[in-house]
């Protein structure tokens, strides 16, 4: 027998360091070849670290949230024959993969153990008797629906990956007739003196230092303005009927996109990057739209490259796979980078304002908030329009306010006209 030695490989982009963020093995653990060690953040993405031989697990050279040097001894496999007296001079390949939902559970108990599996994904039935403190698993608008419908989401038993709650399950559940009521009273009364402490690592740490960062750095100023989206989603609706069975449905994102894409041929120091380091300010003929998008391991930017080159349909196939990708765990590190300027939605938790963070080094981010009907006064009458506001933000050492106003003006004149949208 002899033994194994697998070190932090070289993972590319000059990276010297990378977070061990969670273990998929144990001493002791049998191991095939390209079954996944461990997973490692770097400063873009999560990376999968797979075994290059078969054999036993005798040693972890680190715990999670450990930040280790490139080279440094990740793990030791007892294998057949002499091993690698070397410490493998050729590290183990590595395979880009952002973490899955289903590891969080392994992040947050920060031991060098395989991921558990889900606990709704093993209940039968509508309802789940979860802990209190157990927070499942769903989107933002399930989240909302559940509590529109007065409905604990911790009882409902999620049909969906890594035990998801999603809408057809708030619907199952109301199907059974459950309620509130069905929660024993005593217990949501109860008093509780629990305690969690959840250690800040992975993709929650990066999320954590690139806001800090990016507050601490850049001279953030807010400036909210409100748009009569009435006509452009007269337009949306008319072209999914129109259209909508053979090009696919269009969201409200496809339109914003394309409003930048024609407001920043007149405000270019917009679509920049900013080297404070360097003091030089980057200005970009491609527009790279970052969108947003929340996942279960916290809020990812998947990348529309060169949105200046596409029509409302492919971008909206784009935002849609790039939004899928990060929610599945699957987009590169390449779909999650090179961003110009980014675009931010809460959907129909958009709420009425918000002060987006900057997504350095970019200098300006266009933050969507929710649609609402609202009396308006057009030409001396009462009508009731469709009102959103765009509440974004910008880097005051790179954008002048009165610029700022303008551009976002800008986008406000070609909504509510959409025709400009696409006069040339």
């Amino acid at each position: 027998m002899g033994t194994h030695v697998i070190k932090m490989p070289d993972i590319g982009e000059g990276i010297a360091e990378v977070e061990l963020s969670v273990w998929h093995v144990k001493v002791g653990d049998m191991v095939v070849e390209d079954q996944v060690l461990a997973d490692v953040m770097t400063d873009k993405a999560m990376v999968d670290i797979p075994s290059p031989v078969h054999g036993k697990v005798i040693a972890l050279g680190g715990q999670p949230g450990e930040v280790m040097a490139v080279g440094s001894v990740l793990i030791s496999i007892e294998v057949e024959g002499a091993g690698n007296v070397k410490e493998s001079a050729q590290p183990a390949p590595v395979k880009e993969a952002p973490v899955a939902a289903a590891k969080v559970e392994t992040v947050v108990e920060s031991k060098p153990v395989a991921a558990p599996a889900p606990k709704a994904a093993v209940c039968q039935g509508p309802m789940v008797a979860r802990a209190a403190d157990e927070r499942p698993l769903a989107s933002p608008a399930v989240r909302k629906h559940a509590l529109d419908l007065g409905i604990q989401l911790r009882l409902v038993r999620g049909s969906g990956p890594a035990g998801r709650v999603l809408h057809e399950d708030l619907d199952a559940y109301l199907a059974q007739g459950q309620s509130n009521a069905s929660a024993p009273v005593a217990a949501a009364y109860a008093q509780r003196t629990d305690e969690q402490q959840i250690p800040v690592i992975g993709m929650r740490r990066k999320i954590a230092q690139r806001m800090q960062d990016a507050t601490q750095r850049a001279a953030h100023f807010s400036y909210v303005e409100e748009i009569d989206v009435t006509a452009v989603e007269e337009l949306r609706a008319h072209l999914n009927e129109k259209h909508g069975a053979t090009r696919g449905k269009l969201t409200l994102l496809p339109f914003l996109v394309r409003a930048m894409v024609v407001a920043l041929r007149d405000f270019p120091q917009m679509n920049a990057r900013y080297d404070d380091e360097a003091q030089v300010i980057t200005r970009l003929g491609a527009v790279h739209v970052g969108v947003a998008t929340q996942s279960d391991v916290g809020l990812m930017v998947p990348v529309v490259r060169h949105a200046e080159a596409r029509s409302l349909w492919d971008s909206a196939t784009e935002i849609a796979r790039l939004a899928n990708a990060a929610r599945n765990g699957k987009a590169s590190r390449d779909e999650l980078s090179g961003s110009t300027i980014t675009l931010t939605s809460l959907g129909a938790l958009g709420g009425i304002v918000s002060t987006p963070v900057l997504n350095l080094p970019e200098v300006a981010i266009v933050g969507v908030n929710k649609i609402v009907e609202r009396p308006m006064v057009i030409k001396g009458q009462i009508v009731i329009r469709k009102m959103m506001n765009l509440s974004s933000s910008f880097d005051h050492r790179v954008v002048d306010g009165m610029d700022a106003a303008l551009f976002i003006q800008a986008i406000r004149g070609l909504l509510e006209q959409p025709a400009t949208l696409f006069v040339e």
